[in-house]
């Protein structure tokens, strides 16, 4: 049997993206192995949201090329949009696809026959508006699955390259996003991830919003948690937050880009909102839902970010009731206006911020799974650990371990949390006879807890 090796770089869009790309090579008889393992066909999904995300795709290539330097190699994803001749540079790439070209893998392969010259397919993104419908249905994840349901961005951010990569905002109409996610169900699923650039903006073009999106997904029989993978806080409207709150359905969890904490850098970022919009919407979940957990983006050594500047956006930080951060360091992104903006941090300063605010999430996780203690949470289980312990994500984005002598692999049960642990929570299953808490292997224990 021919073996196809696939690796995502980047966003759970990505994922989704790459994991429908693997089903046609599924349906055509190949067998999907990790980019480690020997293939004679190597697929490689990129990002290009920072220089380090370019520097991976780099490196990844050559890791697979390693293991099989025979391989028919392919390279597509934003980097790929952006960069095509850059990534053709790359010793041993066979095929270069773009946006509009990546779902069409059988399209251009010729077979998979290694040429001399690597082939670049990659249309104008001006001519980027195709869909390409993606889930992660028949990943190794068997309880939760990640469906796209927009792609692309109307907006402009100053540091931003998505627009330039994936094309305007364009969205699946609810009609087939329903069925989409029927058929997510049918696969055994007990949670969707909703996916997409920017999943607020969603059916904007076609008449529709991420609010109809919802009530028509919550009337699906088998479908039990729905979690919003993130959104941006000028589309976090009162309408839609008071029935996201108001949902039994949909997870309490929320992932909102903040990017800064001054107004004046948001005003030079080109962002569509000011910090006290921001914190109104954190205190007003904390408010109606205070087990909330809220997720925040925030990019350090923007251009002109000074001392000042850093310690505002701290201070923010500090005093939202926030759970965790990504941090991002800002990179300059070829042909975005930021790179050309005066007065760019330091790159030691900008590591020094980004080390402060990696510390400050760490606090911030801690406190958070504290707060859980003495609560009884619903919990999807993902899989066994070795040692009597079952693992999976809590509707408020906690992992959870608990002892247990059963397989709880895709069920949802509660669980009383009882302590905090490596990262993460320790709990019991309500109704279970209490079980001595096992000692995990230290790498066990960390695979187990590691936050996705």
């Amino acid at each position: 049997m021919k073996r196809v090796a696939l690796h995502t770089l980047g966003c759970k869009l990505n994922f989704a993206e790459t994991s429908t790309i693997g089903r046609q090579f599924v349906q055509r008889g190949y067998q999907i192995v990790d980019i480690d393992a020997p293939a004679d066909v190597c697929v490689i999904n990129t990002c290009s949201v920072t220089e380090r995300a370019d520097r991976e795709c780099r490196q990844i290539v050559r890791r697979a090329l390693r293991h099989s330097p025979n391989a028919y190699v392919i390279v597509t994803g934003c980097y790929a949009q952006l960069q095509p001749e850059e990534i053709a540079s790359i010793a041993g790439v066979d095929l270069v696809l773009g946006s509009k070209e990546k779902f069409d893998v059988f399209g251009f392969t010729n077979g998979f026959n290694k040429a001399h010259v690597t082939r670049i397919e990659v249309s104008p993104i001006a001519e980027v508006d195709n869909f390409g419908i993606a889930s992660s249905v028949g990943s190794p994840d068997r309880t939760r699955a990640f469906l796209k349901v927009q792609d692309g961005c109307d907006f402009s951010c100053a540091f931003c390259t998505i627009p330039l990569a994936r094309g305007g905002s364009r969205s699946l109409s609810v009609e087939n996003t329903v069925s989409q996610a029927m058929e997510v169900i049918k696969e055994g699923y007990k949670e969707i991830v909703l996916t997409g650039v920017n999943v607020g903006d969603y059916g904007k073009k076609i008449g529709a919003s991420l609010y109809n999106l919802l009530k028509e997904l919550e009337r699906i029989n088998g479908l039990e948690r729905i979690r919003i993978s993130s959104i941006e806080p000028n589309l976090l409207t009162d309408e839609l937050l008071d029935f996201w709150l108001g949902s039994t359905m949909i997870c309490k969890h929320f992932h909102i880009p903040l990017q800064a904490g001054t107004d004046e850098l948001l005003r030079s970022m080109r962002r569509r909102y000011q910090t006290d919009w921001y914190a109104n919407r954190v205190q007003k979940i904390k408010a109606s839902c205070p087990s909330a957990g809220i997720g925040v983006d925030v990019i350090v050594g923007f251009p002109g970010e000074t001392d000042d500047h850093f310690k505002e956006t701290y201070k923010l930080l500090v005093d939202l009731p926030v759970s965790y951060l990504h941090v991002f360091t800002y990179s300059e992104r070829p042909n975005t206006p930021a790179a050309s903006f005066e007065n760019q941090v330091e790159p030691r300063v900008r590591f020094e911020r980004s080390e402060q605010l990696r510390i400050l999430s760490a606090k911030k996780r801690r406190q958070f799974y504290e707060s859980a203690i003495g609560s009884t949470v619903n919990v999807l289980f993902e899989s066994q650990v070795e040692g009597g312990w079952m693992t999976g994500l809590s509707d408020e984005y906690i992992r959870v371990n608990v002892p247990t002598l059963r397989n709880l692999t895709n069920e949802i049960a509660q669980v009383s949390i009882i302590q905090v642990d490596n990262d993460g929570c320790v709990g019991k299953l309500v109704n279970e006879q209490d079980l001595p808490l096992p000692t995990l292997q230290a790498t066990q224990q960390q695979e187990a807890l590691c936050m996705l």
